[in-house]
């Protein structure tokens, strides 16, 4: 008798664990199955802050941000040529210079070139012209949407001796979702440097 007892004992535990799990396998049916949006690393911004750029042998000068620093660059028969790098954003702004002689179309078609090289990859390219009357100082600026290598390029000329040109660049992939709030403050180191952007009074 205490032999049965125990038998439908055991059996009353088995069928109510077996209950248990069917019941939790149609409450998990009934509730619909989304996927988690993708994570990213949040990003600490530093404030913007400006010093000078200006050497007496360059043709040119600017304010660019306190936590890049200034990598001249040696490239051919180049010079004036520097990178502005930002060693905790893992990113910097590739900067060129070209004297004008008599050559100010084929230089700006050169700049179009690099800016459309980059096409395949933009969903867009909304264009900026700049012009500085007083600082002699005439350009665009173009901003390219999407999964592009260099989401902010530009150019800067007086149209008689020189020509500047400026790309952005990060070191890694290039995702717009991610990069969002750094591209954003890139932006406004950029629109800055363009708005201070000097030729030097030596080459006037």
């Amino acid at each position: 008798m205490q032999k049965k007892s125990y038998l439908c004992s055991r059996m009353k535990e088995k069928g109510f664990y077996i209950l248990s799990i069917l019941a939790l396998m149609l409450l998990s049916c009934s509730r619909p199955v989304a996927p988690k949006p993708y994570g990213y690393y949040r990003i600490t911004l530093p404030e913007h802050s400006y010093q000078l750029f200006e050497q007496n042998s360059y043709p040119y000068s600017f304010l660019y941000s306190s936590s890049a620093t200034i990598q001249l660059v040696q490239y051919e028969n180049e010079r004036y040529w520097i990178n502005i790098v930002y060693p905790t954003l893992n990113a910097s702004i590739h900067c060129s210079y070209k004297p004008v002689r008599g050559n100010l179309r084929q230089l700006t078609d050169d700049a179009w070139e690099f800016v459309f090289n980059h096409a395949i990859k933009a969903s867009a390219i909304p264009e900026h012209a700049y012009e500085n009357p007083e600082a002699r100082t005439y350009g665009v600026f173009c901003e390219l949407k999407g999964n592009t290598a260099s989401p902010m390029q530009f150019f800067l000329t007086d149209s008689t001796r020189h020509f500047f040109r400026g790309a952005v660049y990060f070191n890694c992939v290039p995702n717009q979702d991610s990069l969002a709030p750094v591209i954003e403050y890139m932006q406004e180191d950029v629109l800055n440097l363009i708005e201070t952007l000097r030729w030097n009074s030596a080459d006037k």
